[in-house]
């Protein structure tokens, strides 16, 4: 027993490192890239977590990859794969329409809820309240501009539930997706879209890789995170010539950007940054991009 117990602290102790407080997960990754990524995060306030992966190589890289964070507007890829998934079952075309009607259902206690023009980042729609607008339009907003009224349709249209579902079968089961945005009735019960890294890193990877639906409709959504219109963190430090497929999500204190990277010579790999509790959004920001440029150059070095 006594030397089960040392040898299992052995392997503990192999499998995660501490420098400063963080926990780092298994990772080839050299230790000087180690420490300055620890040392960007260190003395900032909040929690912050980390996924990288390498595609074709293996090389992976976590941070508090388990720990759950609010999911604010990240909840939108998975809303965007499902959308892709029904077409695939032949359910709806992205051609298909729907009307711009400013009513939704709170899942906490089946009262309606209107959104905010002025709290959303998109706002033309508004203007329209009646009209139609197909549902490739409406992804394409989405995602590039994080349109909270075209994410609260489109929800209503691909349902939680198959959402859930789709999400299980990606291996994603860690990323929830319960809500709309804005149901105030149940965030102030609790009832909140949920994230973590690995989750995340999940659905992009498998993007990455094709496996998100089908290769073409895969193409397709990387397409779209391609025009995301939001770039202060993942790609706000990297050179011109490299492509971020992302989608990024903030509330107050909470910072995300998760997404694909490409670099010029065809190589790719994935990258997740979440934080929460945190008391200086600029610093934040900063902060994450300045780890996105660490891991850029580690990648791009091994060229």
């Amino acid at each position: 027993m006594t030397r089960r117990c040392c040898l299992l602290s052995v392997i503990v102790l192999w499998t995660f490192s501490s420098y400063a407080g963080m926990v780092y997960a298994d990772t080839t990754l050299p230790e000087a890239v180690r420490k300055k990524i620890d040392s960007i995060f260190d003395g900032q306030k909040g929690t912050f977590a980390l996924a990288f992966k390498e595609l074709g190589t293996g090389v992976a890289f976590f941070i508090h990859e388990q720990e759950t964070f609010h999911a604010a507007s990240t909840m939108k890829t998975p809303v965007l794969i499902e959308i892709y998934h029904q077409v695939a079952l032949g359910r709806l075309t992205l051609s298909d329409s729907l009307v711009l009607k400013n009513e939704f259902t709170s899942i906490a206690d089946g009262s309606s809820f209107h959104l905010s023009p002025e709290d959303d980042s998109e706002q033309e729609l508004y203007k329209h309240i009646g009209e139609r607008r197909s549902i490739s339009q409406l992804v394409y907003l989405m995602i590039t501009v994080s349109s909270n009224f075209a994410t609260n349709l489109l929800i209503d249209k691909a349902t939680p539930k198959n959402i859930a579902a789709m999400l299980e079968e990606l291996g994603a089961t860690d990323v929830r997706v319960l809500r709309g945005v804005e149901d105030n009735a149940a965030y102030q019960r609790g009832m909140n879209n949920t994230v973590t890294a690995n989750g995340l890193a999940t659905i992009f990877e498998k993007m990455a890789k094709g496996a998100a639906v089908s290769p073409a409709a895969s193409a397709a959504m990387i397409r779209i995170l391609l025009d995301q219109q939001y770039n202060e963190i993942i790609p706000a430090r990297l050179p011109a010539g490299v492509k971020v497929a992302h989608k990024t999500g903030w509330i107050k204190g909470i910072h995300h950007d998760g997404g694909i990277v490409f670099l010029p010579d065809g190589r790719k790999y994935v990258l997740v940054l979440l934080s929460k509790d945190t008391d200086d959004d600029k610093a934040a920001i900063a902060a994450m991009a300045a780890v996105s440029e660490i891991l850029y150059n580690y990648v791009n070095k091994r060229s």
